[in-house]
Formats: structure tokens, C-alpha cells, sequence
């Protein structure tokens, strides 16, 4: 059974090369994809929740279509070394349309299996923001879930797991993300 290891200029337990690419075994696969799955439908419902106000997060009646605003409830909240700054932030319309066309763009690509580059780095940044915006933590002194599913986005996007229950295979073999790897 193969595991997952990165190689350059080795050989697989096949005796074929194994240059330029990730061995990763046919299970490891499904569940890089199940979590990039999960993780997309993560940022997905947190745009719908916050667009039409289903009442998990967002009550209908704060809902953006509504007018409410997106930004306002979390951002107004923070704490830390950086409240003021993200509290300056609650509100604002370029500020609400960011955040929305970021859980938008970062759920489809998630799902699709496309862009996995482009969504891990904004998924990332969205996910520092957050954490700054809650320090000091509650339950550990750094760690909480904002990092640690950071961290997940960019282990995803370095194996290539939209290939994986994706569209990221057809992708990357599109001419325009031959020609920009950073569309991968």
C-alpha cells in the first residue's frame, strides 16, 4: 500500500520514477477530498446563512438581502490587540462585499476542486483576520479552530486535492492555468 510522501528522484515500491509528483494512496485520497469538500461547504453555508438570514448564524430579519450587514455581529464583537481596528472594519459596504465574495469564491473553488491556490491564500487571510479578531483565546493561549483550518487550506492546496472528488485534474489542464500555475 502506498503512503503519502513527497519524492524527488526516488522511485516508488513499482521501480517506476516518481519525480515531479505526490504519491498518495487511493483512501488518503477520498478523505483529502472529503475534507475539501466539508471545508467548501463550510464557507458555502456561512455565505447563504449570511446572504438570506437561514437562522443558524443570521436571523432572517439581519439577513444581507435584508440590509443587515455581514461583518457587523463578528467584528463588532472582537477583543485584543486589534479590536479597535476590526470594529472599524463592522459595517462597512466594502468591507461586507469583500467578506461575501470571499466565502463565496473560497466555498465554490473548495467544491469544485478548482483554484485550490487562490482559495487556500484567501482562505488563509480570512482565517488570520478571524483569529486576530478573537485574541486573547478562551481555551488556549494560540491555537483555535481559525488556524488550525488555515493550515488545513494550505495542506490541501499543496497536495493538489482538487483533483481529488474534483474538477481540479480538468483544470489544471486548462491552457490559461498551464500558462498561470498560481490558478492551480
Amino acid at each position: 500500500m502506498e503512503t503519502m510522501t513527497t519524492t524527488t528522484a526516488r522511485t516508488t515500491h513499482t521501480g517506476t520514477p516518481a519525480t515531479e509528483r505526490n504519491v498518495v494512496s487511493p483512501a488518503a485520497r477520498y478523505v483529502f477530498g472529503a475534507v475539501r469538500l466539508a471545508l467548501g461547504f463550510y464557507f458555502l453555508w456561512a455565505f447563504l446563512d449570511k446572504l438570506f438570514g437561514l437562522g443558524k448564524s443570521t436571523p432572517s430579519e439581519r439577513a444581507w438581502l435584508n440590509g443587515g450587514s455581514p461583518t457587523t455581529g463578528y467584528l463588532s464583537n472582537s477583543s485584543g490587540p486589534f479590536a479597535d481596528f476590526f470594529a472599524s472594519l463592522a459595517g462597512s459596504a466594502w468591507a461586507d462585499w469583500l467578506f461575501m465574495l470571499g466565502l463565496l469564491g473560497i466555498g465554490a473553488a473548495l467544491m469544485l476542486g478548482i483554484g485550490m491556490r487562490v482559495a487556500a491564500v484567501s482562505g488563509t487571510l480570512l482565517y488570520v483576520m478571524m483569529w486576530a479578531s478573537a485574541l486573547p483565546m478562551t481555551t488556549n493561549p494560540f491555537l483555535d479552530d481559525h488556524l488550525l483550518n488555515a493550515m488545513v487550506l494550505v495542506g490541501l492546496a499543496l497536495i493538489g486535492a482538487g483533483r481529488w472528488i474534483g474538477l481540479g485534474g480538468m483544470w489544471e489542464k486548462l491552457p490559461i492555468v498551464q500558462r498561470m500555475p498560481w490558478l492551480k
